[in-house]
């Protein structure tokens, strides 16, 4: 391969572009990215960076030594619109074509946001200066959503004095990740630190004009607000890529190892759903670990030119909201049985297991990293006998 195009400028394409030339690769390099920004850690958006113990330079991921090393031309602030695999061309929004012999797909996924004015959302870090800038202390915030970075954005907006409120249609804060079980433990935190919620009901539009007012529910009510917060869901950034050949569905469909049906044509993080060597179908990502540990197995079957090697790595995550810790890792399921295993949840310092088919799927922590890290190599090796079936 003469060249080699990364598209998408964040942890996944950072990483893919590394391992390039860890694995070797030593001729043209093209990083593609829609913000103008070098990659950064969006991981603690947030969380250390809403609450101010981290500022913008701090989540760089490159520093000098690691940019030279790369020796990649840098596309930024210019977005992929298409890929033309008859020309084998990636297509910028500026009209520019480059032409290359290897693709990695790393464009991630965009957020959703709902209806009416508008409200912040918390993807980039310059979606975090903005809304970093209207909270205050006595700030009415509401943050819409109570999934992982709602709930951490709730609890980071509380820290700084704002009164906040989180609305979603689920009953439970954290309940699709971490199920109805663990919920409940999610909820009383907030609770315990001011944080009000009004579950159950739907948000179903933003209301304001120059400014927002508040937030309008399904059964008409309304939660004034200074600032609204949308953690209301995301889909792959991939609809760019209709008409390439790659099959889309929820994302970029690939094999266990990355690799797409178009030839030399991988994908990563966010973006790709691929095969599961742990499961019987194919899974997204969505979270840092996959970003992270995916890249050098796909880079490999690049530069292979066919799958060599499978991904088998374990999702995992970690959450900190009010002062705790939360550590996840595995494949939860709505039926599956949750055994707490370690510690105490009436102390909140524990670790659960979550059991099927008579088989550990998956682990949860609160405030117990120690175990957890026990608990976690026991999930891989029950995970393990699943890798022979590919």
């Amino acid at each position: 391969m003469r060249t080699v195009v990364v598209v998408g400028a964040a942890l996944a394409g950072w990483r893919a572009a590394q391992e390039l030339r860890e694995q070797g690769f030593t001729g043209r390099l093209v990083l593609v990215g829609a913000e103008e920004r070098r990659p950064y850690d969006r991981q603690p958006l947030s969380k250390e960076f809403l609450t101010g113990n981290l500022d913008s330079g701090e989540l760089a991921l490159d520093g000098a030594d690691e940019e030279a090393a790369l020796d990649a031309e840098w596309r930024l602030g210019v977005p992929a619109i298409g890929l033309d695999s008859r020309s084998a061309e990636v297509v910028l929004a500026d009209g520019s074509r480059i032409h290359t012999d290897g693709v990695v797909l790393a464009t991630g996924a965009e957020r959703a946001t709902l209806p009416g004015a508008a409200a912040h959302r918390l993807h980039t870090l310059d979606d975090a200066i903005a809304l970093k800038a209207d909270i205050r202390a006595g700030a009415r915030v509401v943050v819409v959503g109570g999934g992982l970075v709602g709930s951490e954005v709730a609890a980071s907006c509380r820290s700084l004095g704002a009164q906040v409120t989180v609305v979603d249609a689920q009953h439970l804060p954290m309940a699709r990740t971490f199920g109805i079980e663990i919920a409940p433990l999610c909820a009383a935190l907030h609770e315990d630190h001011g944080v009000r919620l009004r579950f159950g009901t739907p948000a179903t539009r933003v209301l304001g004009e120059d400014r927002v007012t508040g937030v309008e529910l399904a059964d008409g009510r309304v939660i004034p607000a200074e600032a609204v917060v949308t953690d209301v869901g995301s889909r792959p950034a991939a609809e760019w890529l209709r008409g390439s050949g790659v099959r889309l569905r929820d994302g970029v469909l690939t094999d266990s190892g990355c690799v797409t049906r178009v030839p030399n044509v991988v994908a990563v993080g966010d973006v790709a759903r691929y095969q599961s060597v742990h499961r019987n179908h194919t899974v997204r990502g969505g979270h840092w670990s996959t970003a992270a540990n995916q890249p050098p197995v796909a880079v490999r079957n690049l530069l292979a030119g066919r799958t060599v090697e499978h991904y088998s790595g374990v999702p995992h995550l970690w959450s900190r909201q009010h002062g705790s810790t939360f550590q996840f890792a595995g494949y939860a399921g709505p039926k599956d049985r949750i055994d707490v295993v370690d510690g105490s949840p009436a102390a909140r310092r524990f670790v659960a297991t979550y059991q099927r088919g008579g088989r550990m799927v998956a682990v949860f922590a609160m405030n117990s990293p120690r175990q957890f890290a026990v608990h976690r190599r026991r999930l891989t090796a029950a995970l393990t006998p699943a890798l022979a079936k590919g």
